[in-house]
């Protein structure tokens, strides 16, 4: 697809979901159809979407931030239902289970296999220390851990050994899983993967990092894939919550450039092996939304789902309040070319 046209068409499907508006006379923001948030903490507050389908209905398993009265320490994960996948009703929270989760866990990526729900998401509160974790259900609800978590920290002199942001997807007969990472000084975000056989248990042992030397993705900086002349800005010193589609056999990232709230905006990059990943083009799909939307202040950490009948959403977060508060959201995805291409209009038939 044509670049500018491309960005055209990414701007005006923003403004459509923004624009969802309440009569001109209401002050309130405009709202998307989905506009989910737990309110546990005492305000609107839920981060880090991840939805599968099982048992019938839909799942969504997202973070939620420290609370009085909460059982365990630190952040946690919370679990919520839906027939449709935009009325969201909250199903219960994960406990802190066992060491690793002790300081809080959160950030979960979630895919079926078999039988099972199975989360991967990282431990919260140990700095440069923090992990993947693995667990597994089945009922959707109640988590078994890994008796190895943590079950992935990255290695390398270019990392500082921290991994987050966990995703997996299953690619040419493996389990590959997708994190973030900082540079040695824990300033930079970037991008790695591992792998693990479909068979296995995805505990510690069985997982070998394919991108021992260097991110697979990183901001500012064009991969040897790209085209030259890129202005990459946008992404300034963050790209983290990989977001794993498949589409006509090739592999799609859904990123998440620059740290919360600078606005964390949402990109695209492709690959044909799930390592050398090219973008597909210089602009987020997704920015932050104008002065007075729900999301001016971003639209970030994305999730890519796709529903039994082929059609992919992709979930995302995002606030107006600089971070006070946030809010879970949808827009289907259609492709257009090996492209991308935002449908909010989709959602009015749900």
């Amino acid at each position: 697809m044509n670049l500018l046209l491309q960005t055209s068409l990414s701007a005006l499907c923003v403004a459509t979901v923004a624009a969802q508006i309440s009569p001109s006379a209401d002050p309130a923001p405009f709202l998307p159809r989905m506009h989910f948030a737990d309110t546990v903490s005492g305000r609107p507050f839920s981060k880090d979407p991840a939805v599968v389908r099982f048992g019938g209905r839909y799942w969504l398993y997202y973070s939620i931030p420290p609370y009085e009265g909460k059982a365990g320490a630190g952040w946690t994960i919370g679990v919520a239902t839906s027939g449709n996948l935009v009325d969201w009703t909250k199903a219960g929270e994960l406990s802190n289970t066992g060491p690793a989760e002790a300081s809080g866990f959160t950030a979960p990526g979630a895919i079926v296999i078999g039988d099972q729900v199975h989360l991967f998401y990282q431990t919260y509160g140990n700095g440069r220390n923090d992990a993947i974790c693995h667990a597994w259900s089945k009922d959707g609800r109640t988590f078994d851990r890994d008796p190895t978590n943590p079950i992935f920290r990255p290695t390398g002199s270019w990392s500082c050994g921290r991994a987050i942001d966990a995703d997996v997807i299953v690619f040419d007969g493996r389990l590959l899983l997708y994190w973030a990472t900082r540079d040695p000084a824990m300033k930079v975000q970037m991008q790695g993967v591992a792998a693990a056989p479909l068979d296995g248990t995805f505990s510690r042992d069985q997982w070998t990092q394919l991108n021992p030397d260097g991110p697979i993705l990183a901001p500012q900086v064009p991969t040897r894939l790209d085209a030259p002349g890129l202005d990459l800005a946008w992404e300034r010193q963050c790209i983290e919550a990989a977001a794993m589609a498949l589409h006509d056999g090739r592999l799609y990232m859904f990123y998440a450039g620059g740290y919360n709230n600078e606005p964390q905006q949402i990109g695209v990059a492709v690959s044909e092996d799930g390592v050398n990943f090219k973008r597909l083009s210089d602009q987020p799909l997704l920015p932050n939304g104008p002065t007075g939307s729900w999301n001016h202040s971003e639209s970030g950490h994305p999730f890519l789902f796709q529903d039994e009948d082929g059609q992919d959403y992709l979930f995302h977060q995002g606030n107006n309040t600089g971070g006070k508060s946030w809010y879970l959201s949808v827009v289907p995805i259609d492709w257009q070319d090996g492209h991308p291409v935002l449908a909010p209009h989709k959602l009015t038939a749900r």
